[in-house]
Parts: structure tokens; sequence; C-alpha cells
């Protein structure tokens, strides 16, 4: 019983961690398109609350997590899926660490338009493309992860 809850709670928080930052990325790429810095400045806001309370909680247990399992499982650190999975987990933590200073600063760029009554200028759109490119690869290293998770390939 032991093993299937901390199973269980691994595979919970993985969930969230993936699908939230899915969800709020998604949901703030498309809020950007429409280009309103007053719907942006507000998803922002939420997406850096999601992350703080979230994404940050889910990112600590994970390892956590996947290390007591280990233990229940008598895995080794070396097993080559779990080396893979590890480093893959740090690659995207590696994107995921500036993006978060990334949206904070989006967020003030967009608050900052609607104080002042204007368009979000340059430096929020640099900033967008750099968050679009530094989620790719931290998206793309967890799908694998899922995987490696459940094949456990040798």
């Amino acid at each position: 019983m032991e093993y299937i809850i901390a199973k269980w709670l691994h595979i919970l928080s993985s969930t969230l961690l993936f699908g939230l930052g899915l969800g709020t990325a998604f949901h703030f790429f498309m809020v950007s398109r429409s280009r309103d810095a007053r719907a942006i400045a507000a998803m922002a806001h939420s997406m850096v609350l999601a992350d703080w309370l979230f994404t940050t909680t889910t990112i600590v247990f994970q390892p956590l997590s996947g290390l007591y399992l280990m233990s229940l499982m008598n895995l080794p650190m070396t097993a080559p899926w779990i080396v893979w999975s590890v480093a893959l987990y740090l690659l995207a933590g590696a994107c995921w660490l500036p993006v978060v200073w990334i949206q904070m600063r989006m967020r003030r760029l967009a608050y900052t338009a609607v104080e002042q009554g204007r368009e979000l200028g340059p430096d929020f759109w640099h900033l967008r493309r750099i968050w679009i490119a530094l989620g790719i690869p931290a998206f793309l290293s967890l799908v694998i992860v899922f995987y490696l998770m459940v094949a456990k390939p040798a």
C-alpha cells in the first residue's frame, strides 16, 4: 500500500506540474496574441501566481517522491532511464528558472502599459519570444520524462 500511495502522489504531482505548465502557457500565449495589455496583465498575474503556488511545489516534490519510489523499488540511480529522466528534468528546470523571471518582467511591462494607457512595447514582445523559445525544450523534456517513467527502458 505504501508503494501505491507514493506512486499515486508522484504521478499526481507530475500531472499537476505538466498540466498546469502547459495550460497556463497555452492560455498566456493565446491571450498575448490579442495584444490587449489589460488582458495580458491579468493573465500574467495568474500565471506567475500559479507558478509560485503549484509549479514550485511540484518541482520540489517530484525528485523527492522519485527518490522515495526508487528506494521502495530498490532501483539504482545509475539505471539508464533514471539518468536520462534526471538529466531531462534538470534541463526543463534550467529552462523554467529564467521563464519565471521573464513572466514577472512581462507582467510588470503589461501593468505599466495599462497604467500609462499605451500598447505593449518591443521589450515585451522580445521577452515573449524568449519565453516561447525556453518553453519548447522544457515541454519536450517533460514529455520524454513521462515516457521514461512509464516505459522504464533498459
